[in-house]
């Protein structure tokens, strides 16, 4: 069951869908409405919106009437055991990354936009303590 939400505002849902499913392992939740759906993996619920996806929902106007939009630089990082691996598997795939693989205090990391340009970050630890998965 899902604990930790994240919304991220894409301009096409069902290609959204397609490219955390099939490349980054979600599974589909819902998707009640062209403008909207929630996927899981593990722990995170990815919740995917367009913008001016209707009212009430996580796409509408601001009341000052800006509009949500993908992009920006926050961004969720999923642990992957090998890195290298995962980046050659999705650029073979045409995926786009903001920059290549850097190593820091924890463990390398690189920038991987889904096809709206938000960023994802896949992190493979370097350091047991950087693990998602360390042993309690």
């Amino acid at each position: 069951m899902a604990t930790v939400s994240v919304r991220y505002i894409v301009n096409d849902v069902d290609t959204a869908i397609d490219f955390y499913c099939r490349h980054l392992g979600f599974q589909e939740v819902m998707h009640p409405a062209p403008t909207f759906a929630m996927l899981s993996r593990g722990d995170l619920r990815l919740v995917l919106s367009a913008p001016g996806g209707g009212p009430g929902g996580g796409g509408q106007a601001m009341p000052d009437g800006r509009m949500p939009e993908p992009g920006g630089w926050n961004r969720f990082s999923l642990e992957v055991s090998d890195l290298v691996a995962a980046v050659e598997a999705l650029r073979k795939e045409g995926a786009h990354f903001r920059n290549d693989i850097v190593t820091g205090v924890g463990g390398k990391q690189i920038l991987l936009d889904d096809p709206s340009g938000n960023p994802i970050e896949l992190f493979e630890p370097t350091l047991p303590e950087a693990s998602l998965s360390q042993p309690s």
